[in-house]
């Protein structure tokens, strides 16, 4: 985490004061853990060549009242990354950002770990992850795409611009450009989020729901029984050798006469489960949630036929699926 910059105008880059640096060298106080600020290429990519592992903290500044005019990491990041995972094969990235980032290097480097804003304790919290204190188990409440190019909106417009004068009079004031309302037009209809990549069936990095653990899970027995609500069951096992704790996700593809996108996120539950254990979920599914507006009358609409039900990890990962009928 780069220091503030002792700027306090409106935007300026003011950083919490924690160290992760600090909170690295406590979780390992016999390693010599060594310090690059990454600001020249070379001497970090010299100090990883040196290193059994070279941990990397990567970020995206943001903030209201700004758009970002791309995914990309800024400062010349992506580069930096490239070069240190060349030069050590067991590097990890660490991204503090607040919303997804491409990332061509991606397939370079051992592990990522998104940060997101860690706050006041943040550094802490990324310590104990890295070395395994705390088993991670959150899953991504976005989409990472691959590239600017498959939002569904690659270019930002931009309110008129405007200008300043002082009018001669020595008083300067902020005069509008005078151009027509400020116009954005969303036109991808139902195609929200994961919605979107589904139904343009692109690639993606990491898909919505998405999260590694330092444990492995398995999903069995699914049944889905109609009634009031939907009810979903299956079994999740984790299959790895430590502790862990995983969001199951349940997912639902409406009747094609629905006109709706592909699937849609209707329930999901977090289990805790030691290494080699098992344990039975049930979610019940609010009939709401499989329904549809109708704007004729003005209410949710559950339209009769067959409903698909998918149970997994993640958007992309759903092993489990059974279609019933709903009247």
């Amino acid at each position: 985490m780069p220091p503030g910059q002792g700027r306090t105008f409106w935007q300026a880059h003011i950083w919490f004061p924690t160290s992760p640096l600090k909170a690295i060298r406590a979780q390992a106080p016999h390693a010599n853990v060594q310090y690059d600020p990454g600001t020249d290429a070379a001497a970090a990519v010299a100090l990883a060549k040196k290193a059994d592992v070279a941990i990397v903290f990567a970020y995206q500044w943001e903030s209201e009242g700004m758009d970002l005019e791309n995914l990309s990491l800024p400062e010349r990041q992506d580069d930096l990354i490239a070069k240190v995972a060349a030069a050590n094969p067991h590097t990890m990235v660490v991204l503090e950002t607040g919303s997804p980032v491409t990332m061509p290097w991606a397939d370079q480097v051992s592990g990522i770990l998104e940060a997101w804003y860690g706050g006041s304790r943040g550094a802490d919290a990324v310590a104990r992850v890295l070395f395994g204190k705390v088993n991670p188990s959150a899953k991504l409440p976005i989409t990472f795409p691959k590239s600017d190019a498959d939002l569904p909106h690659p270019s930002i417009v931009k309110p008129p611009r405007k200008s300043t004068t002082n009018g001669g009079s020595g008083e300067w004031k902020i005069i509008a450009a005078g151009l027509p309302a400020f116009q954005i037009t969303y036109d991808e209809g139902l195609k929200v989020g994961y919605k979107w990549y589904d139904a343009e069936h692109k690639q993606v990095l990491f898909p919505f729901g998405y999260g590694l653990s330092y444990t492995t899970y398995n999903y069995s027995d699914l049944k889905v029984t109609p009634g009031k609500s939907v009810r979903v069951s299956f079994k999740v096992t984790n299959t790895g050798n430590r502790a862990g704790a995983e969001v199951a996700e349940v997912y639902a593809a409406l009747p094609q006469s629905a006109g709706e996108p592909a699937k849609r996120l209707v329930g999901w539950s977090k289990i805790k489960l030691n290494a080699g254990e098992s344990k039975e979920v049930a979610i019940d599914v609010d009939p709401e949630y499989l329904s549809i507006f109708d704007v004729e009358s003005n209410g949710w609409k559950l339209i009769p036929g067959s409903y698909e039900l998918m149970v997994g990890g993640s958007s992309q990962s759903l092993p489990l699926k059974e279609t019933v009928n709903l009247k």
